[in-house]
């Protein structure tokens, strides 16, 4: 057979072939479309961390915890330029238990700056979203922060964390939670979870509640809507377990308290009934007492409150810098 002939089979028997239609390219949906085996409840959304001075790098609503029939429990997370590990410090907003975010505290304008500026002197910097009382009653709340910071521990790699070295502050019904945090530490009681936890290294609070039971409590009152108290009186035992003062012990870490002794929201005593029962057990305590400043260092003047917000957070820095081992620049 000679090529002519060759070339005309081949095309013969091509030709006799059917033909093989070219794959339909894939619309734009299908090329950016992905699926799983299972329903997914991942969130995929894009985390764009932000930028703040001294290259401290911020990342926004990181869940911490996904209980079902509740909202995501959310962290922002503060990380310094440095490669670290840095001590952990972690705040727990105000806010009644039943309002606030991680954002806010007092009369700071913008807390995340005050929060970066933190982590900006060494100190990987957390603040925490909690169930506010309306979703969940005590302990809830508490569970929520013991939650977050086993979170934080068990993803210290990731954000330059020593996880032997933990911080906590906050005020108001923050102050009164961080407390907790501290002084509860591995209180299966209270947070059957919290067995193995790391306790607290160093603790502030901001003119926090401290003794339940001291405390006026009326129906229907941001303490009596956390308790999940419907009557009052509360029950006892209920009052008791959510007070800090209640697990004061000598294993208590070291504290700062802070508040303002014209406060008409938490009575200053509260903050003393704590000073009391850490001194009486031994423990190394600092106490702050502003004159004539009321709840969340409000003075009679907007330059008495920006110096009394300043000095607050002044000596809660240098606590931190003092007792999580992180000299000053």
């Amino acid at each position: 057979m000679n090529v002519k002939h060759l070339i005309a089979a081949v095309l013969s028997v091509a030709l006799a072939l059917p033909a093989t239609a070219a794959p339909a390219p894939k619309s734009y949906r299908e090329r950016i479309f992905a699926f799983g085996a299972e329903p997914s409840m991942a969130d995929k959304f894009p985390q764009v961390p932000a930028s703040f001075p001294g290259g401290v790098t911020a990342w926004r609503d990181v869940t911490y915890q996904q209980l079902p029939g509740y909202r995501p429990q959310i962290v922002d997370i503060y990380v310094p330029a440095t490669k670290g590990p840095h001590p952990l410090v972690v705040y727990v907003h105000g806010g009644g238990w039943m309002g606030g975010h991680t954002r806010q505290s007092g009369a700071y304008s913008d807390f995340p700056k005050v929060l970066a500026s933190l982590a900006a002197e060494g100190f990987t910097v957390a603040s925490v979203e909690y169930r506010l009382s309306h979703e969940a009653a005590f302990p809830a709340p508490l569970q929520d922060v013991n939650a977050a910071i086993r979170f934080l521990r068990a993803h210290a790699a990731q954000y330059r964390i020593n996880p032997d070295k933990v911080g906590i502050f906050g005020g108001s019904a923050g102050g009164h939670l961080a407390s907790l945090a501290a002084l509860a530490c591995r209180n299966t009681e209270i947070d059957p979870a919290s067995a193995n936890d790391h306790c607290i290294d160093a603790a502030v609070s901001w003119y926090g509640v401290m003794d339940f039971a001291s405390l006026p409590i009326a129906k229907g009152s941001p303490p009596a809507v956390l308790l999940g108290c419907d009557e009052v009186p509360c029950p006892a035992d209920r009052l008791r377990a959510a007070s800090p003062a209640t697990w004061v012990s000598a294993k208590a870490p070291p504290f700062l308290i802070i508040a303002g002794e014209n406060d008409h929201t938490v009575p200053p005593a509260q903050s003393h009934l704590l000073e009391a029962r850490l001194k009486a057990a031994g423990t190394d305590v600092t106490a702050i007492y502003f004159p004539g400043i009321d709840h969340s260092f409000i003075g009679k003047s907007p330059e008495e409150t920006a110096a009394t917000s300043l000095k607050a957070a002044n000596a809660t820095f240098d606590f931190f810098h003092r007792k999580l081992g992180v000299p000053r620049k």
